[in-house]
């Protein structure tokens, strides 16, 4: 397999001819772009960046990679945290840009059609004027694509009522590694007619085809929507900085976050940030105290309705322990200021250099030890005495967090290597929403049974038996 960036001969021109020439980068400033990923922390050079219209030209780029063996990368919006859409050094990048059309939206049936290089904004506008939503949301909704989205089974705010990207989809299309065009869009609820394409290309991060189309499950547009931001404090006589002060504010959260969801049946967000992150944020972001300045975390709350939810919310926080001051908004501007101070911490912490994006999951009687344990075990690992920051932030309601490393340089992996460690110990998951790509390809096999991994090499096999699509991703060597 062709994996540097000397092309085999006859490959551009084959390429050219899928796409059109003026579709083929190979100047140096023109494929810049598409061979970082946004961390900064992986890419490589791409030998070429082709730039297909529609499925036909997908199937011929990736004949023309199969015949003459050269490693491809699917790209859609390079939102990607873990190097998985990027090049390592050489490959092929094939970049979905160009397939980005909402093909129809259908009220009635309740399904969206679209290309795999909308980006979900688009998709959501889409579903919008016709008084739907999609049911899935992430805060890099202006540049991620549907089809990458399905790469990683991505999830968002939205996954405690709606589930992540594998609940949503009702049909995919998909172009296999020798140009084979596989399609099931009928989006029926109910069709068991042999495996399911999407929920197998759903998590593959690109390693087992290309995914073109995408059909999603829409959900009603409620009238009523509200969002809270309540201020949090623990019972430990400990700075909320320290480890005791963290796991306090950690529990009060993990607690309120339980007792809401038995309280409250239409709660779509529960989202945490902590006081070292919302400082940030409104230091970088130029952001307005939130309720309780002073506060060791804040819970956001979001729900929607038919009816107005806000009562029964409000009842639900009414003397719940921990909690201080609460922020309420009801209309669309007041709401989107209460969620800048959680949804901004990625752009203001991406001022303080390269992160270490760390996305994770825990038990949910577990995330608070780990939450409060996390900064000891980075010093430990970096030999301490560093200037290392963690700065987490999540979806509580799930029991993903979100750690933020930012001073080890970004090939030191010693501090996520401790951080996966922690999460596995703990009965986590090292990958809730980003994806393994090739960040955590060490610990795949500590994460995934023998036995697993063994499916996924044969299914990999079958589909891809040249190993060009995405090598080196998400499945560690063998041995």
């Amino acid at each position: 397999m062709v994996d540097s960036c000397q092309a085999p001969q006859g490959f551009l021109a084959a390429v050219h001819d899928a796409v059109g020439a003026e579709h083929c980068l190979s100047d140096a400033d023109l494929k810049a772009s598409y061979e970082l990923d946004w961390t900064r922390r992986f890419g490589g050079p791409a030998l070429v960046v082709v730039r297909p219209a529609n499925t036909s030209e997908v199937a011929s780029v990736l004949a023309a990679c199969s015949r003459f063996q050269v490693a491809v990368v699917p790209q859609g919006g390079n939102t990607g945290l873990v190097g998985g859409s990027v090049p390592r050094g050489g490959e092929a990048v094939l970049s979905l840009g160009r397939l980005n059309r909402v093909l129809s939206c259908d009220p009635d049936e309740g399904l969206l059609v679209a290309e795999a290089g909308t980006t979900l904004a688009t998709a959501q506008a889409a579903a919008a004027s016709v008084h739907a939503a999609l049911g899935i949301d992430i805060a890099a909704r202006d540049s991620a694509t549907l089809g990458g989205m399905v790469a990683t089974n991505a999830g968002g705010i939205h996954v405690i009522r709606h589930g992540p990207m594998r609940a949503r989809l009702g049909g995919i299309e998909v172009v296999l590694a020798d140009g084979t065009v596989a399609s099931r869009l009928s989006g029926l609820v109910k069709d068991n007619v042999g495996y399911d394409l999407a929920q197998i290309m759903t998590g593959s991060e690109g390693t087992l085809g290309v995914v073109t189309k995408v059909v999603l499950h829409l959900v009603p547009l409620l009238p009523f929507r509200v969002t809270a931001l309540i201020g949090l404090r623990g019972f430990a006589h400990s700075a909320a900085d320290s480890a005791a002060g963290v796991r306090a504010v950690s529990q009060v959260a993990v607690a309120l976050a339980a007792r809401l969801r038995r309280r409250v049946d239409c709660i779509d967000a529960l989202e945490l940030v902590y006081a070292d992150g919302m400082a940030l944020v409104r230091e970088v972001m130029g952001l307005p105290a939130p309720p309780d300045p002073g506060a060791d975390a804040w819970l956001l709350v979001e729900a929607s309705g038919g009816q107005d939810p806000s009562g029964m919310l409000a009842e639900a926080i009414e003397n719940a322990p921990g909690v201080t001051e609460i922020a309420v908004a009801d209309e669309a501007g007041g709401r989107a200021r209460l969620w800048a101070y959680r949804e901004r911490h990625t752009e203001a912490i991406a001022t303080l250099g390269v992160a270490h994006k760390l996305d994770l999951t825990l038990p949910m009687n577990a995330l608070a030890e780990f939450a409060g344990a996390v900064r000891s075990e980075v010093s430990a690992a970096l030999g301490g005495g560093t200037d290392t920051r963690v700065i987490l932030f999540g979806h509580v309601g799930d029991g993903n967090l979100h750690v933020n490393l930012i001073g080890p340089e970004p090939e030191d992996y010693r501090a996520d290597d401790a951080v996966f460690r922690m999460v596995i110990q703990r009965g986590g998951s090292i990958s809730a929403e980003h994806g393994v790509g090739i960040a955590k390809l060490d610990f795949v096999t500590a994460a995934r049974s023998s036995g697993d991994l063994t499916v996924m090499r044969r299914m990999k096999s079958a589909l891809d038996p040249g190993g060009i699509l995405n090598p080196g991703v998400l499945l560690p060597p063998v041995g």
